[in-house]
């Protein structure tokens, strides 16, 4: 038995399905999104904690482990397998700013050049997903750990490289009309001085495009989940 084998515990991780992403997108409670659904279906084994860089080296060179990727990570934690241990953060494999793109087979998701390293920090709360660029991980990261026994299809399900931009200009628009303008227009009705609807309506419509702009710190309506079906991925807004 080898050194990494003795002192890493273990534990087998069944094929399986789980749903990982926000469907938020508003800047203070929205997360990394698209929200969707990863099918895992190979057999794997994880480290229950988070081990040390130098050892998570050494299982790397003995027996062939690598970084967890984050669905590997979502699909073991969603069964209650793993644990933080005494770490108060561990790194993944993938660096990403969100999922656009992502292959959803259980292999780690690397978006463009530059992009942030998937971490998870642990608190009393339990995990919480965060994405710090290369200088901001902290030296007492840990390492998760996996063992896997195949490879990827060569042609797995693949979440579109970007969102539909027009869905998006037109929920920003309707936002924008109901929530920003059309009150700009309401309040000056009842309070502005005579006139002032027909000499400042530019500056009621701007007012009310920045307003329903500014909601977005706040709150956006919840974006459709991507789901697998018949081995391709498909929106919530395509059914």
């Amino acid at each position: 038995m080898t050194l990494s084998e003795k002192e890493i515990q273990w534990v087998d991780v069944e094929p399986g399905l789980v749903v990982m992403g926000s469907d938020n997108r508003s800047i203070i409670f929205g997360g990394i999104g698209p929200r969707h659904e990863v099918k895992i279906e190979y057999s794997f084994k994880i480290s229950k904690k988070p081990v040390e860089p130098s050892l998570a080296e050494t299982a790397a060179k003995e027996i062939g482990a690598d970084l967890c990727s984050e669905s590997e990570w979502e699909l073991a934690n969603s069964r209650g397998l793993i644990s933080g241990g005494d770490w108060e953060s561990e790194e993944l494999a993938d660096s990403a700013q969100d999922y656009w793109g992502k292959a959803c087979d259980g292999r780690p998701h690397f978006g463009q050049r530059g992009s942030p390293r998937i971490i998870r920090d642990w608190s009393s709360r339990g995990p919480k997903p965060l994405s710090l660029f290369p200088s901001g991980l902290e030296y007492n990261s840990g390492r998760r750990l996996v063992i896997r026994g195949q490879t990827w299809s060569e042609d797995p399900p693949i979440i579109p490289n970007k969102p539909g931009n027009s869905r998006i200009i037109l929920e920003e628009s309707i936002i924008s009309i109901v929530v920003g303008i059309i009150p700009s227009f309401v309040w000056a009705y009842f309070n502005a001085s005579p006139g002032y609807i027909r000499e400042g309506w530019l500056n009621l419509v701007l007012g009310g495009i920045f307003l329903g702009l500014f909601t977005a710190i706040f709150w956006r309506p919840r974006q459709p989940t991507w789901r697998l079906i018949s081995g391709k991925m498909s929106s919530d807004s395509e059914d």
